[in-house]
């Protein structure tokens, strides 16, 4: 069986990210949801998504900032 896309969805409204999750997981997706830019880094640090749904107006550290931390 093959293993499902990790999507890392980075989003600190409760109802979007549920939204998105549930899209994810009806097209064969496995969503991983996070609220905040902390969150998010122990994720990626723990095991790299396939992808990132990041957005960029966050509480504290902004979507803008962790996208380029994580591309340096």
């Amino acid at each position: 069986m093959a293993t499902l896309a990790r999507i890392l969805v980075v989003e600190d409204e409760p109802a979007i990210a549920e939204l998105i999750a549930v899209n994810l997981r009806h097209n064969g997706f496995q969503p991983i949801c996070v609220a905040d830019g902390a969150s998010a880094q122990r994720e990626i640090d723990t095991e790299l998504p396939d992808a990132i749904l990041l957005d960029w107006m966050l509480p504290g550290q902004s979507g803008l900032v962790l996208a380029r931390k994580w591309r340096a």
